[in-house]
């Protein structure tokens, strides 16, 4: 058996054995690394049911059941999808074809120990980091829609009608979503460009990306509310939260990154991102919506009120349990977002940031 293939992020060299994908090695057995070097070698061309029992499994009688687990395996460590195959497309009772372009190289590639990567270029990182920022402002979005809602269904002052506050609280969290993302992302990316691939250091660099604009942004906040207002809120979002939730942020995406699918990645990031959005209230931080609270409460005259949600947890006003259970909220939908955005960037890239 001989030839070295690539196909997406993924280098099988048949000489070998080995099969790796950008971040190390994936692991296969014997006869399982037979039925993909099958499958690769006949790109695009059918492979029947009893050329895998004749040239994998060299005449020893098995059910089709085992043919099914191989293929099955082989989905979940490419990450692959059966109902919407980039890999493996299921020809049904008659086998099986490989359907995701494939380079046949003269030459294996020289491996470097921790990881094979593709040449990759700071403009890919760049591209990752927009796509982080991109997933950011979604996020922004549909929080900004859930904080609206609730302002909106408050009673209202004279003068001030339900769309007005849905614009400007949707406006607002989409902004800071936006800036938060930016330095996450951008953290993430310089800490991915810099070691070459996406590991433990990416949780370094979006814990840092977050700390950096945290503290930009609640120091001009807060000198806004005093220039404006001759007096500030006190804590709002700042440091500590961007370092939390970049962080966790950074955790998500290694996870994700070695996951199977890009689905049970993101699912994975999101719940690391609402654990860390869960924790920052009970550590005495707040996030978007114990920062609108807060600000609601510091100016008397203020029209936003954010009770109703309080409401739905048995609580007089915007109280921790409102505050961590919206915290857990925030912190998943920021981080699945911003996660599944620069995976997908990374994916349409080819692996190469």
């Amino acid at each position: 058996m001989s030839g070295s293939f690539r196909f997406e992020c993924f280098h099988l060299d048949a000489g070998n054995r080995e099969l790796r994908h950008e971040d190390g090695p994936v692991e296969l057995n014997s006869r399982y690394f037979d039925a993909l070097h099958l499958l690769v070698s006949e790109q695009g061309r059918l492979v029947s049911k009893d050329r895998f029992m004749d040239e994998v499994w060299r005449g020893i009688p098995v059910t089709d059941e085992a043919l099914t687990q191989c293929i099955r395996t082989l989905r979940r460590q490419l990450g692959d999808d059966a109902t919407s195959p980039r890999f493996i497309e299921t020809v049904p009772k008659h086998g099986y074809r490989f359907i995701a372009f494939v380079e046949t190289m003269d030459e294996p590639p020289v491996l470097a120990p921790s990881a094979a990567m593709p040449a990759r270029s700071w403009r890919d990182h760049v591209l990752l980091a927009l796509a982080g920022i991109v997933g950011g402002g979604l996020a922004g979005f549909v929080g900004g829609l859930f904080y609206g809602f609730a302002g909106a269904s408050q009673p209202l002052q004279p003068g001030m009608g339900a769309v007005s506050v849905l614009l400007v609280l949707l406006s607002l969290t989409i902004l800071v979503a936006l800036i938060g993302a930016a330095g996450v992302a951008f953290g993430i990316a310089v800490a991915s460009f810099s070691t070459g691939r996406i590991g433990p250091w990416t949780i370094a660099g979006g814990a840092l990306g977050g700390l950096i604009v945290g503290a930009f942004v609640k120091l001009l906040g807060l000198d806004a509310f005093t220039l404006l207002f001759g007096s500030s809120p006190g804590d709002i979002t700042g440091a500590f939260e961007g370092l939390v939730i970049g962080g966790a942020v950074g955790l998500g995406i290694w996870i994700a990154s070695r996951a199977a699918q890009l689905r049970s990645g993101t699912i994975a990031a999101a719940l690391v991102g609402g654990v860390a959005g869960a924790l920052i209230p009970l550590l005495g931080g707040r996030l978007m919506g114990g920062s609108l609270a807060l600000l609601a409460g510091h100016f008397p005259g203020s029209r936003l009120r954010l009770d109703s949600i309080g409401r739905l947890f048995g609580e007089s006003g915007f109280g921790p349990l409102t505050q961590s259970v919206t915290g857990a909220l925030e912190g998943a939908l920021f981080s699945g977002c911003v996660v599944a955005a620069m995976l997908l960037a990374k994916r349409q890239l080819g692996g190469r940031a």
